[in-house]
């Protein structure tokens, strides 16, 4: 049946009550629910990788730094508590664009379509800010941080013990010093591992066990498993935000609220708010202070960029040209 205007009257849209939209939304956030469970079953899988990944740039410090690569576990709960906490974040991670998916079906049908090329425009951006900000942390932050923070730590205190002669008789024993355990060894036998900083002891046909072997600094380097995967969780998040920057510039300058000019001006008191704003971060040295800084101006200066070259008519113009291009091939 058509309407008066030519069109089937089965291609107008639903008008849908109050209790209709709820059971939608309700029907969505299921959906979006089940993902984000099912990627949990799938992330207790993978957490183990997972945490090695996140702890290897602290490893290559503790390395760098000649202590000994170790991450300690103070309670029972300690270690598996980590384990789930890596799960669930790495499940809601993954899920995400799924639930983001599910969030753009209940939306989606009460918008224009104009409205809708800038929801396509502005997610992608959004998310290449977040894996620039999360590699950044991992690749450059991290390991200047982590390691300036565990040399200065384990020269903090150090201990004035002066040699002195052997007393008569007295042969010191000699321990092999060896990159790898080896393959064979006898019950009894003992060696250091230069990789592990350990002195490493075969207990007997299956087991080999260490002892944790410390610098010369009365500080002992040694952290919790927890504590550090809830530092670079944070980190994670605060970096994640951070390099929203340049969108959240660009959209005040499509809601009026700023202009390119006007943010020029001010561009000293910009470089001491990304000073400010860096040492408000977990990583208070002054490397990755200094580095942070520098990333935050440049972010800043993209966003102008963004604002001067992206204005709100070309985005909606642009796609709807392409769209319309399209739809003249279809016809």
């Amino acid at each position: 049946m058509l309407s008066p205007g030519g069109s089937s009257m089965a291609d107008e849209p639903r008008i849908m009550t109050f209790g209709d939209h709820l059971d939608e939304l309700r029907r969505r956030l299921l959906w979006a629910g089940v993902g984000i469970v099912l990627m949990f079953v799938v992330a207790l899988f993978f957490a183990s990788p997972v945490l090695g990944v996140l702890a290897d740039p602290l490893i290559r410090a503790l390395k760098a730094a000649g202590q000994a690569p170790a991450l300690l576990a103070t309670s029972p709960l300690e270690g598996f508590g980590a384990y789930i906490k890596i799960a669930t974040v790495s499940a809601f991670i993954v899920a995400m664009p799924w639930a983001l998916y599910q969030l753009w079906l209940f939306i989606a049908p009460g918008l224009y379509d104009k409205e809708r090329r800038f929801v396509y425009f502005l997610i992608p951006l959004s998310a290449l800010l977040t894996a620039a900000g999360a590699l950044f942390l991992y690749f450059v932050i991290l390991p200047i941080s982590l390691f300036f923070l565990i040399s200065f730590g384990a020269g903090l205190l150090s201990e004035n013990s002066a040699p002195a002669p052997l007393p008569p008789g007295i042969t010191l024993p000699v321990a092999p010093i060896l990159a790898n355990d080896p393959a064979t060894s006898a019950p009894g036998e003992w060696w250091i591992n230069s990789t592990l900083a350990q002195l490493r002891f075969r207990i007997d046909a299956e087991r080999v066990m260490g002892v944790p072997l410390v610098g010369g600094g009365l500080i002992a380097q040694q952290y919790r498993i927890s504590e550090y995967v809830n530092l670079v969780l944070v980190l994670g998040i605060a970096f994640s935000i951070a390099f929203q920057l340049p969108l959240a510039l660009l959209l005040l300058g499509w809601v009026g609220l700023v202009k390119p000019q006007d943010l020029t001006r001010y561009r000293k008191y910009v470089i001491f708010g990304c000073v400010v704003g860096s040492a408000l971060m977990p990583t208070q040295d002054p490397w990755s202070l200094l580095a942070l800084s520098g990333v935050l101006y440049g972010l800043f200066e993209l966003g102008i960029v963004f604002m001067r070259f992206i204005p709100p008519r070309r985005v909606a113009e642009g796609l709807m040209s392409r769209s319309s291009g399209d739809g003249d091939k279809e016809a």
